[in-house]
């Protein structure tokens, strides 16, 4: 089979839930794209954040192994480039003969830019000097605030920290906004592939539709927030949950259930005006007479919580309106009978290693990622994982926890405070944490072993046994031993 050119569209802080069949959030072009392509429904980010989610995906590794665990673009980092060995799988396409090509969100590092790992770069958004958050020297520098009382609707009110606006219209209509710029570079550069006896990759970033909600009318104008009912989590208490979700839903308290539905409204018009613009790549690429040879894919960084259990953003939180990523690929001379739904456990990390695998590339120094080929050609794995993880070492404000996610459960290690485990198979909206309940005392032990064995393979940084942080109920030695170690390799049919 002849190695495909690679398009990535990838978006920032989308749902999953969003891009669901008759869902009412309208995305024309990423559904006639699934009919044609192959659905990956359960596709989970290694952590809420986009830069260690970025670096993921460009590598194939964990936080732990490739060193981004936070924002690398202020002083909290944890890490503020990759470490050192670690590859990405734009190097191996570039060895093997690709043409390489990079416009938009990078966030992957702090040390350098795309064109450093083999990529030209036409447009780069969030690069290695970005700066997000204020110095201390640019606080001293702000006037000293008198603590305001009156809110603006859809605007937080933040004593000492000053306002936030979570939605809103922007001046700007749709052509014009940072977005609409990246994408008519990559159209640009279509056109100019036109012809190319090369194979190529192409990387297109969009920032949306990442908070705040501030966006051109006409798509703020949608959806009817009448028409729009509140999250069915939306009133969850909390109260069994770790008190850090607490401590953040206070946050968004101060919004009305009308403005919940209002941000929900502009949530849902960025996402069509996403839409939009994934559109005009799929017209670019259909216009270069290259889509039939052109492996396409679609997904996001890390999703959103959009007022499930009254949070909004991602982080800290470990449900699944942040954690599952939309994952869509066409390729239609490469994927067979499109239109396919894979519902098995897929993860961030297992692109890159696709990618290569793909591209006849030489192997990944290291990956903790499976190549995804064989589901495209419809061969099934005789063998594939059973459960996704993820690392969490907080955000600007640094914070454990550490996710085990199967077909039926989902478990949450909080050392500092009460674990988290979740029956979806009859709770799919994580409304009863029943990690206290005595019947589920197995099910706990087995994903807490699960965890250990991971976290062992993944050279993660949680094994202290110090009496005040090793607060585990069941801890590593019960797993990792001699005779434990889960298989990773997948095999096919014939």
């Amino acid at each position: 089979m002849t190695r495909p050119n690679i398009l990535i569209f990838m978006t920032d802080q989308q749902q999953a839930q969003v891009m669901a069949p008759n869902h009412p959030c309208r995305t024309p072009n990423a559904v006639r794209f699934a009919s044609e392509g192959i659905v990956f429904r359960h596709t989970f980010t290694t952590m809420t954040h986009c830069c260690p989610s970025r670096a993921s995906f460009m590598t194939g590794l964990y936080p732990s192994r490739h060193g981004i665990h936070n924002n690398v673009s202020n002083a909290a980092a944890l890490g503020r480039g990759l470490r050192p060995g670690v590859g990405t799988f734009s190097e191996k396409l570039k060895a093997a003969g690709y043409d390489l090509f990079f416009s938009g969100k990078w966030h992957v590092s702090a040390e350098e830019n795309p064109a450093g790992r083999g990529w030209e770069e036409l447009m780069v958004v969030a690069g290695k000097d970005a700066q997000m958050g204020l110095t201390i020297p640019q606080w001293r520098a702000l006037p000293r605030e008198e603590p305001r009382t009156e809110r603006r609707r859809g605007e937080l009110v933040r004593p000492g920290w000053g306002p936030y606006r979570l939605y809103g219209v922007s001046q700007t209509d749709g052509e014009h906004t940072r977005d609409a710029k990246v994408v008519e570079r990559a159209v640009e550069k279509l056109r100019e592939l036109n012809g190319s006896d090369k194979p190529w990759c192409l990387y297109v970033g969009v920032t949306g539709p990442h908070d705040p909600f501030v966006i051109p009318e006409r798509y703020a104008k949608l959806y009817d927030p009448d028409e729009i009912p509140l999250p069915p989590n939306y009133d969850d208490s909390l109260i069994d949950k770790p008190g850090v979700y607490r401590r953040m839903r206070r946050v968004w308290d101060q919004l009305t259930p009308e403005e919940v539905r209002e941000a929900t409204a502009h949530y849902w018009g960025y996402c069509t005006m996403v839409d939009d613009l994934f559109g005009q790549v799929l017209a670019a690429l259909e216009a270069s007479g290259q889509a039939d040879d052109t492996l396409v894919v679609f997904l996001s960084d890390h999703g959103e919580s959009g007022g499930a259990h009254g949070l909004y953003l991602k982080g800290i939180s470990s449900f699944e309106e942040t954690y599952r990523l939309p994952c869509i690929a066409r390729w239609p001379n490469g994927i067979s009978e499109p239109g396919r739904v894979v519902d098995e456990l897929v993860s961030i990390m297992d692109w890159a290693p696709t990618f290569v695998d793909l591209a006849e590339a030489e192997t990944l120094n290291e990956c903790n990622g499976t190549s995804l080929a064989g589901w495209l050609r419809n061969e099934r794995p005789l063998h594939w994982r059973d459960a996704v993880y993820s690392q969490c070492n907080g955000v600007e404000v640094y914070y454990t926890q550490r996710m085990v996610r199967t077909e039926r459960y989902k478990f949450v290690y909080h050392p500092t405070d009460v674990d988290e485990l979740y029956d979806l198979s009859v709770d799919p909206f994580e409304l009863n944490n029943v990690a206290a309940v005595a019947d589920y005392a197995s099910v706990k032990k087995e994903l807490y072993l699960k965890m250990w064995q991971e976290a062992a393979l993944a050279d993660d940084i949680i094994f202290n046994k110090y009496a005040t942080v090793a607060t585990a109920d069941w801890g590593p030695a019960l797993a990792i031993g001699i005779e434990a170690g889960p298989t990773r390799s997948a095999t096919y049919d014939d």
